[in-house]
């Protein structure tokens, strides 16, 4: 699986909207709204770097109040809470 962090800058009297619409996209697994440099921030999960390009110029930057985009592509992920369930896996909980 990839995972692209998209950084979007959008019309400011459309943001929510904008939002809406990117988070409804295939492709598009979460919409972020920050307060800093940018808008929004869109997590992007696909199978093939094909589809990233596909996802993030054939889409997300055609939504109306979309400004601009930045792309990240993540290597790996990190997070406590991926690990804690990989460490749990065979093991039931005790409620």
């Amino acid at each position: 699986m990839i995972t692209a962090i998209v950084m979007i800058d959008a019309a400011t009297d459309a943001i929510p909207e904008v939002a809406e619409a990117v988070a409804g996209l295939d492709g598009v697994s979460e919409v972020y709204s920050t307060a800093g440099e940018v808008d929004l921030i869109a997590i992007v999960r696909v199978r093939e770097f094909d589809q990233v390009a596909e996802v993030i110029a054939g889409r997300i930057n055609k939504v109306p109040g979309v400004l601009e985009t930045e792309t990240h592509i993540a290597f790996r992920a990190y997070s406590r809470h991926d690990l804690e369930a990989a460490f749990a896996i065979g093991f039931e909980s005790a409620d």
